[in-house]
């Protein structure tokens, strides 16, 4: 069963953390480049197969007791907080070329660049700690799915527009705050619980 607050808090807090990852700005460079619907196929295929990967880790952890998976999970929120706050500027990939612009070499670039660049990045860990969390994996994997390829269309569709008026650096303290946040939380209820 949906719970639309899941899928809200999950949408919210992965599209935060998201949009100053550098998969955003792939995405921004494969859109100024290529056909925006098959860079946004390949990029939303990859993101389908990270979150997956992510809830069926996360639901896993939902075995562990109740006041370890409130420690671990709190302990990953704040850690992921940590690394928001904490990152590295100019993380850029390069991007090669697909030879030409058909829909599989181009769809194929996107994905390919997104499971390698995703694959353990903080969205994925974040993903399968909300999952271990609320144990309810489908909305939480929708959640996060929705914001992934919003995110996604926002960097290959509106990108530059969003880059002159939203400050990485705001957007990233914001996404930091929120999992500091739920960080505390869990570790309240560990110790509450």
């Amino acid at each position: 069963m949906i719970s639309f607050t899941v899928l809200a808090l999950t949408f919210g807090v992965v599209f935060l953390a998201e949009l100053p990852d550098k998969t955003a700005l792939a995405g921004l460079v494969l859109g100024t480049r290529y056909r925006a619907s098959y860079v946004f196929a390949g990029v939303a295929a990859a993101f389908v197969l990270h979150v997956t990967l992510a809830v069926a880790a996360g639901s896993v952890l939902t075995l562990l007791p109740q006041r370890i998976l409130h420690v671990l999970t709190g302990v990953l929120f704040l850690g992921g907080a940590a690394m928001l706050l904490f990152k590295k500027g100019d993380d850029d990939e390069e991007i090669r070329k697909p030879e030409n612009q058909s829909f599989w070499k181009v769809a194929g670039a996107g994905f390919m660049l997104i499971l390698v660049a995703e694959f353990g990045d903080l969205t994925q860990i974040m993903t399968a700690n909300l999952a271990a969390r609320y144990d309810n994996p489908l909305s939480v994997g929708l959640g996060a799915v929705l914001a992934l390829w919003s995110v996604a269309g926002i960097g290959i569709v509106g990108g530059r527009a969003l880059l002159r008026r939203v400050p990485f650096v705001l957007i990233t303290k914001v996404a930091a705050l929120l999992m500091t946040g739920l960080g505390v939380w869990s570790l309240w209820e560990a110790v509450r619980g």
